[in-house]
C-alpha cells in the first residue's frame, strides 16, 4: 500500500457541497455530448467512471458514458440511434442493457437494478464507482456509500463482500483501478481480495484481458503488479519459473524506463509488464490475440538469453535474429540491459540506418537473379540472409562488393559448382 496523496489545491472534491454538481457538470460539458441531456429517458443518471473522473478532474474528451435509466433501456438506445444517426448494440437483452455509439461517443444505457437508484449503486463494485449524478431539470449527487469520501482520501473501498463474490472479475477491477489512480486500497477489502482471490476463474477469459491490459497500461502499474503477486490472483495464469527452470525477468527499473521516450514507453512498459505477469499458456488461457502472444513470447525468449552484459556471448546469426525477430519491441527488451548498454543499443535502435538493428538485405532477391543468373527457390532465400547478415556487421562497403560476395557465396553453396551462367557482372570492362 501507499500514502494516498493529499487533494490537489483547487480540486472539485475540496469545493463548496452546494457547489459540487455545478463544476462536475462543467467537467462533464453535456454541451458538447453527441445527444443532449433532455433527449435522454427520463429519470437517466449518470454512473461510474465519467463521475468519478469528473470529480477527480481527468476525463478525456470523449468519455464513456454510462446510463441508468428507471425502465426499459434497449427501445429508448435504438430510438436515440435512429435520431442521432448512430448505432444500437445490444450488451445483454436478458439485463436490458445496449450501447449508442454515435460520433466518436460510447454511451451506454442499463436498466435500472432494485426499486431505487440507490438500490443499484449499492451493488456496485467500489464505493468510488457508487455515486451517481441525476439528470434532468435540477441534477443532483447521489452517493449512498460515501464514495466522496474514498475519492477525497485516494482509497479504493469495495461496496460489499458479496458484491466481490456475485462478479469476481470485482477483485482484479480494484487493483486496476488503484493502479490508474494512484489510490490506495482499504485493509478490510484488501482482506477480502486475498481471501477470494481463486474466484477469479470464474469471470470470462476475455474480460479478465482487458482488465490486465489497462492495468498494464497504468501509472501506477508498478504498484499493482505487486499487489497482485502478494495476494496471488493471477496465480492461475502467472509464471514464477520458465520451462528451463531460470526465474522470470523483474520488472523495469525507473531509471531503465526513464531512457525512453514517451511514445517509446507507453509500447515497451505493457509489452515488459505483462511478459513478467503472465505465462503463455496462460496467455493462451485468457484468449489473447495470435500476435500479443507472439510478442510476449518473443520477448520471454530472449530475456532468458541475456549474460546480464548487453547479450555479448551471442553469435553474429543469434544477434542479428535476436534484432529481426523483435523489431520494434526492442525497448522492451532493453529494460533489462545496464544502462550504458540501454542507451547505445537505443541509441543505434532509432537510426533506422542501423544495418544490425533495422536488418534487412542490401540487394534484392530479383537483381541477384537479373545480375548473377541465380534461379529463385529456397537457396536464394538462404543468400540473402547471409548477405543481411555480412551487412549487419559491416563486411559489404558498396554494391560491387556485394555481388562479388554474392557470387562467392553461391559458387560454395550454389546447386553447381560451375559458374553462373552468363556476363559476369564482376569481370573488369573490357578494352577493344
Amino acid at each position: 500500500m501507499h500514502i494516498p496523496p493529499p487533494a490537489a489545491e483547487g480540486s472539485i472534491l475540496e469545493g463548496k457541497p452546494t457547489d459540487l454538481v455545478h463544476r462536475l457538470l462543467k467537467e462533464l460539458a453535456p454541451e458538447h455530448w453527441p445527444v443532449p441531456m433532455e433527449a435522454l429517458p427520463p429519470g437517466s443518471a449518470l454512473v461510474g467512471g465519467a463521475v468519478r473522473d469528473g470529480l477527480l478532474q481527468r476525463l478525456g474528451p470523449t468519455p464513456d458514458l454510462d446510463l441508468v435509466v428507471p425502465a426499459d433501456a434497449l427501445l429508448p438506445t435504438r430510438q436515440l440511434a435512429k435520431t442521432y444517426g448512430g448505432a444500437c448494440v445490444v450488451l445483454d437483452e436478458e439485463r436490458d442493457m445496449a450501447r449508442l455509439v454515435v460520433k466518436g461517443w460510447t454511451i451506454d444505457l442499463a436498466r435500472r437494478e432494485g426499486t431505487s437508484l440507490n438500490a443499484d449503486l449499492q451493488r456496485r463494485d467500489y464505493r468510488l464507482n457508487a455515486i451517481a449524478l441525476e439528470l434532468g431539470p435540477l441534477p443532483r449527487l447521489v452517493d449512498p456509500t460515501d464514495g466522496l469520501n474514498d475519492l477525497k482520501t485516494a482509497v479504493v473501498t469495495a461496496v460489499s463482500e458479496q458484491n466481490l463474490i456475485d462478479d469476481p472479475l470485482r477483485l482484479l477491477r480494484g487493483i486496476r483501478i488503484a493502479a490508474e489512480l494512484n489510490f490506495a486500497i482499504a485493509e478490510d477489502t484488501w482482506l477480502l481480495l486475498e481471501r477470494h482471490h481463486q474466484r477469479l476463474g470464474q469471470a470470462a477469459p476475455e474480460r479478465i484481458q482487458a482488465e490486465l491490459m489497462k492495468l498494464v497500461q497504468a501509472s501506477g502499474a508498478d504498484q499493482g503488479i505487486q499487489q497482485l503477486k502478494a495476494c496471488q490472483l493471477l496465480k492461475p495464469w502467472a509464471t514464477d519459473r520458465d520451462d528451463e527452470g531460470k526465474a522470470t525477468v523483474p520488472l523495469a527499473l525507473s531509471n531503465q524506463a526513464a531512457q525512453l521516450s514517451s511514445d517509446e514507453r507507453a509500447e515497451a512498459l505493457p509489452l515488459h509488464r505483462l511478459t513478467g505477469l503472465i505465462s503463455d499458456q496462460g496467455l493462451k488461457a485468457l484468449r489473447f490475440s495470435k500476435r500479443q502472444i507472439q510478442r510476449c513470447s518473443r520477448l520471454r525468449h530472449w530475456q532468458q538469453q541475456d549474460d546480464g552484459q548487453g547479450f555479448t556471448d551471442l553469435e553474429p546469426q543469434q544477434r542479428l535474429r535476436l534484432h529481426a525477430e523483435l523489431g520494434n519491441d526492442l525497448p522492451a527488451l532493453s529494460l533489462q540491459l545496464p544502462e550504458p548498454v540501454q542507451k547505445q543499443w537505443l541509441r543505434r535502435w532509432r537510426d533506422p540506418s542501423d544495418p544490425l538493428f533495422h536488418p534487412e538485405p542490401p540487394i534484392d532477391g530479383s537483381t541477384l537473379q537479373a545480375e548473377l543468373a541465380i534461379p529463385p527457390g529456397p537457396q536464394l532465400g538462404q543468400l540473402l540472409k547471409h548477405l543481411t547478415l555480412e551487412r549487419a556487421f559491416g563486411r559489404l562497403k558498396d554494391r560491387q562488393t556485394t555481388l562479388q560476395v554474392a557470387q562467392e557465396w553461391w559458387m560454395v553453396h550454389g546447386p553447381t559448382q560451375d559458374p553462373p551462367a552468363g556476363k559476369d557482372p564482376l569481370a573488369p570492362p573490357r578494352c577493344d
